[in-house]
């Protein structure tokens, strides 16, 4: 069995120590390290070498974004899992931006802290309709994107139509089934929105077609 390193980045111990207790319950997660802010985090990185970070946003020295932005100023890949709680609406879609993989609320159930860090792992974003539901409230009171001049001409309606399917969390698989093409068809069509999006990960392709006003949530 594969085993997954976990590095946990919270200032709060109770949640560092509730996160441990969960992920040692299963075999195919080791706890790399833990850290009590971003600072920390980034000097373990390169000594603890995990798989996927658990960050979260709000800290004190160094948040999660900020440290999410050095990563990829870096250009260090480790996927990030975004910990979150219900009153961090717009830092969630500032982490969207940044290229998390994924979101969880700091109360989440085992069987979905599982599922995010398998997802992360495997370089998919999972975004589940509850934090998607999140976002998609912060956003309301914002105020609405100007669609830029063109926007809607810039991805065909087959990638409109996907990219609207993985703002929804689904998987390529999925997606494939519902659309009646292929899988690697799929992947082709992602890659295509990249290029067009000027990005490099599903996240940021969501977060930089809400903010054109391709897609609506």
């Amino acid at each position: 069995m594969t085993q997954y390193r976990i590095l946990i980045v919270d200032d709060h111990f109770v949640v560092r120590q509730g996160l441990k207790l969960i992920l040692e319950t299963s075999e195919q997660f080791q706890i790399a390290g833990e850290a009590e802010n971003g600072q920390q985090a980034l000097s373990l990185i390169d000594e603890v070498q995990p798989d996927v970070i658990l960050m979260d946003l709000n800290m004190p020295v160094m948040s999660g974004l900020e440290a999410m932005q050095i990563l990829r100023e870096r250009d260090i890949s480790v996927p990030v899992i975004i910990l979150t709680t219900y009153n961090e609406d717009e830092l969630m879609i500032n982490g969207l931006a940044l290229g998390a993989r994924g979101y969880l609320l700091k109360d989440t159930s085992r069987e979905n802290l599982f599922r995010n860090i398998e997802s992360a792992v495997r370089g998919e974003t999972l975004l589940s309709a509850e934090i998607m539901e999140k976002v998609i409230a912060a956003r309301e009171y914002q105020r609405s994107p100007i669609p830029v001049k063109g926007a809607s001409s810039l991805l065909s309606d087959k990638e409109v139509q996907i990219l609207q399917s993985v703002a929804r969390g689904f998987k390529s698989k999925e997606i494939a089934y519902d659309i009646g093409i292929s899988e690697r068809t799929v992947k082709a069509h992602l890659t295509s929105i990249y290029n067009k999006l000027g990005v490099d990960s599903r996240s940021q392709a969501v977060a930089a077609a809400m903010e054109r006003g391709i897609i609506q949530m």
